[in-house]
């Protein structure tokens, strides 16, 4: 049975949705091109789905697209071009990169900006439920009606104050009844997109949009809820109480997190320009390298990528080419039965890898007669991802 660490219970526990299995994981803002810390991911939620597969569960993952927020608009401005322009352009980059690493596509990818009902919906439904108010045209959810707020991250008080200034929060402004209260609506600058709402003229909060999106088109309790460690707060601590009073529902069953990529020692982040893209190392390297150099980590540690990583993993791909056009080797059961073992353990990606990489290593070697060990090279890869000589997104 697959077992994954659950943030909300802060331990490794099992995972066993029903046949279908409910996934929303959250997208990108889309201005900017999508860089190692996004790929690391995405290729994390891609490995759960593939394994789930392998154990005969249909998934169905929703990503949406933040194609609204304080981040983009912001951009939009600094370039001089319409948000929804870069959000366009910055979109078909990141699809072709997600091509390019051979991620399992979304069933549906929700825009906010297409969701702009759901959204309103939720909000007048919170209103109802006595969870807002608002002041000046800004509707804020009134963390004071949900006692639970906070029990998804586990943070002491002090440390949800500090991530919320840092993270797209509002805590100084005095107009809070409590600096932890979150935007839900809010009016929009003059050259800001506006709509209409029973709330007044504006935009949606970006809290708001996730859960409204994973409600419309579910409407139901996810299986897995994911995205970077970074949301967990205020983002994921967010939508979880405003689902849960809107919805009046259980919103996740699980909660699923990755660490954060640094670079050379440096945390990766677009303030410091120090971003590693996914277009430009495909020019240069397999994509199926990118992969195995980002599968040398395990999903939940922080880690840092150095400019080595890439030839690792170059080096790995190669490895396994060669190995699967000699064909003959060990027998590859036992490999096959290591790496399933090790996405079970927590999705335990490095020892999967490894794994693989012995069995190449040792068919090179000429270990083994068996005639399948060469397919079986090929059906392990294929279990984290990997084609070989295939054109078929398999």
């Amino acid at each position: 049975m697959l077992q994954l660490f659950d943030t909300s219970q802060s331990m490794v526990v099992p995972f066993d949705p029903d046949h279908l299995v409910r996934i929303y994981v959250c997208g990108i803002t889309p201005y900017d091109s999508t860089h190692l810390g996004h790929a690391n991911t995405y290729l994390t939620y891609d490995l759960v789905i593939r394994r789930l597969e392998d154990l005969g569960h249909t998934v169905e993952m929703v990503r949406n697209v933040t194609d609204v927020d304080d981040s983009i608009l912001p951009k939009a401005r600094e370039l001089g071009i319409d948000f929804l322009e870069l959000a366009a352009t910055e979109m078909k980059r990141f699809h072709g990169d997600m091509d390019a690493l051979n991620t399992r596509p979304p069933v549906s990818e929700p825009r906010a900006t297409e969701s702009i009902a759901a959204i309103v919906d939720l909000v007048e439904r919170l209103e109802r439920s006595g969870h807002t108010y608002t002041k000046e045209g800004t509707t804020w959810f009134d963390v004071s009606t949900a006692p639970k707020f906070g029990r998804l991250s586990g943070y002491a008080e002090d440390t949800m104050l500090a991530l919320a200034a840092e993270r797209g929060g509002t805590p100084a402004d005095l107009r809070q009844k409590n600096p932890l209260d979150f935007i839900l609506w809010q009016p929009s600058a003059d050259d800001e997109p506006s709509w209409d709402s029973p709330f007044g003229p504006g935009r949606p909060g970006w809290h708001i949009e996730c859960s409204a999106m994973a409600w419309s088109h579910f409407g139901e309790t996810l299986d897995l809820h994911g995205g970077g460690s970074d949301l967990i707060f205020p983002h994921h601590e967010c939508e979880l109480a405003q689902s849960e009073h809107g919805y009046e529902e259980t919103f996740v069953r699980h909660w699923m997190h990755t660490g954060m990529v640094g670079y050379q020692g440096t945390k990766m982040s677009k303030s410091l320009g120090n971003l590693v893209f996914v277009s430009e190392l495909v020019k240069t390297n397999a994509p199926q390298a990118i992969r195995l150099a980002l599968m040398g980590h395990h999903y939940r540690d922080d880690w840092e990528w150095l400019d080595g990583d890439i030839d690792d993993g170059q080096e790995r791909f190669e490895r396994i080419e060669a190995a699967i056009a000699a064909g003959t080797g060990p027998d590859p059961e036992a490999t096959l039965e290591d790496v399933r073992a090790a996405l079970d353990d927590d999705l335990d990606a490095p020892r999967a890898r490894d794994a693989i990489d012995r069995l190449a290593r040792a068919i090179l070697a000429g270990d083994g007669t068996n005639p399948g060990a060469g397919q079986g090279l090929r059906t392990a890869a294929e279990l984290i991802g990997l084609t070989v000589g295939r054109n078929d997104g398999s």
